[in-house]
């Protein structure tokens, strides 16, 4: 299927990450000249190299800290008109919300919460004047279903969650739309670390906790980071153009929710 999507531009934040990656691979196999954010330059080097081998095309490469004003500042010069905005940042870390500190609490609603709300504040109009624009956020099923010793991420992905329910409906009669993915488990360093630490905790191997993990979830397997990469591009598609202002869960259909 041809996503209609072809020469468009997009910025991908924090590609250096399997997800941001993944979205990042699909966009540019789509034809779409993609622009990537990522703070580590040795990653950053590695997924652009990635890209052009796997698709052939061209991509910006642009190494700073989306979650810092000069971050974005960067991001935008570099691709100052995105069709396309994917908005994503590394999640904080796990841990007890008692040991938090004010400061830990603030950083994360930077990074998860304020990060892509300047963004899209920063791109939105220009959207809607053109006539055409996808912003998708990478959030985290845990705005639905909340996990254990992640109350950081829980806490400030679910605010941009109302945020974005909210503005998603501003703009009228444009084919602009807003929309947040809610991946779930997913092959991922990050998931990775959470199974590892999870299962020290708890003095069990890493193989039982992953399996409990698991639990009722009807494919009984982890996600693989190119089935998120070709949702992700089919909500920027032409012919995704009527969903707008969703929280769309990709997790195998292990939330138990009929709504």
């Amino acid at each position: 299927m041809d996503l209609g999507i072809g020469g468009k531009s997009a910025i991908v934040c924090a590609a250096g990450t399997d997800l941001g990656r993944a979205a990042a691979l699909a966009l540019a196999g789509e034809h779409v000249e993609v622009a990537i954010t990522e703070a580590d330059e040795a990653r950053a080097g590695e997924v652009s190299a990635q890209i052009q081998a796997a698709t052939g095309a061209s991509v910006t490469t642009v190494v700073c800290d989306i979650t810092t004003p000069g971050g974005r500042a960067a991001a935008l010069a570099a691709c100052p008109a995105p069709d396309i905005l994917i908005n994503h940042a590394p999640g904080p870390p796990m841990g007890d919300f008692r040991n938090w500190s004010h400061q830990q609490w603030l950083g994360a609603v930077e990074a998860n919460m304020l990060t892509a709300i300047e963004l899209i504040k920063a791109t939105l109009d220009a959207m809607i004047e053109r006539g055409f624009g996808r912003i998708v956020n990478i959030t985290s099923q845990s705005v639905r279903a909340p996990m254990a010793n992640l109350d950081l991420s829980n806490a400030a992905r679910s605010g941009l969650t109302g945020f974005v329910a909210g503005v998603a409906r501003y703009p009228r009669g444009a084919d602009v739309t807003i929309n947040n993915l809610l991946p779930g488990t997913f092959e991922t360093g990050p998931l990775r670390a959470y199974i590892e630490t999870n299962a020290r905790n708890e003095g069990i191997d890493a193989q039982t906790f992953t399996a409990r993990l698991l639990g009722d979830n009807p494919l009984q397997r982890l996600g693989k980071p190119e089935e998120f990469g070709a949702l992700c591009a089919f909500i920027c598609s032409r012919q995704a153009g009527y969903i707008n202002g969703q929280n769309i869960l990709i997790d195998g259909g292990n939330f138990p929710g009929a709504l």
